[in-house]
């Protein structure tokens, strides 16, 4: 079992704690976490691109020309793709590029995560976060007291109003709740944040 030291707000050592192998100690599996970024990754995309194929582009409605007679080439409307202006053939339509991976594949995903950070010794579990008012600066003096100085992912057990709007104005910093922890912000942060009831909370439900 992998043990860590449980750090206060003061960055004081308090105790050690034992997170579970099953969670936090396994062999972290690079295929299935590259494919859960990429599938949170595709899911982010807005899909909001399109062109206008030759029945959205204005005119065009006559025939440039009749059929027979001319010498020239038939054709049966100015807006076609072959002419300047016409519509556009095969363009990007409207469409979304979410799908999701099996249950099992994602939650071995997010264990894989989060193995990969205690191996690189990128994890700090906190005793407690609290705050009794929004204070901007007491957040900051807690990164400081943990010599936390590149991005940083806090996870807490519960929602606190009080360390989300603490936090909000750090560049860098995300707080989730235990729930909602997902791959792509575990990995794109460089330090890993969690209070012992969200390491507990976390344990229950991917253990």
């Amino acid at each position: 079992m992998p043990k860590l030291v449980v750090l206060d707000q003061k960055g004081s050592e308090v105790g050690n704690i034992e997170l579970a192998d099953s969670v936090f100690g396994i062999e972290p599996n690079e295929h299935v976490l590259y494919q859960a970024i990429v599938m949170q990754q595709a899911s982010r995309r807005q899909g909001t691109h399109a062109t206008k194929n030759r029945s959205a582009v204005r005119g065009g409605g006559r025939k440039p020309w009749r059929q027979k007679g001319t010498g020239r080439a038939r054709q049966g409307s100015i807006r076609s793709p072959q002419w300047v202006g016409g519509g556009t053939v095969f363009g990007p339509t409207p469409r979304s590029y979410s799908y999701k991976l099996p249950k099992k594949a994602r939650r071995l995903a997010i264990k894989s995560a989060l193995s990969s950070k205690v191996k690189d010794n990128e994890v700090v579990v906190l005793d407690n976060l609290a705050f009794e008012a929004p204070k901007t600066k007491e957040f900051s003096n807690v990164l400081t007291n943990l010599s936390v100085t590149k991005k940083a992912l806090i996870v807490t057990s519960e929602l606190d109003e009080s360390v989300v709007l603490s936090s909000r104005n750090i560049p860098g910093v995300t707080v989730l709740t235990a729930p909602e922890v997902n791959v792509l912000d575990v990995v794109s942060h460089d330090k890993l944040i969690v209070t012992k009831e969200a390491a507990a909370k976390l344990e229950e439900v991917l253990g």
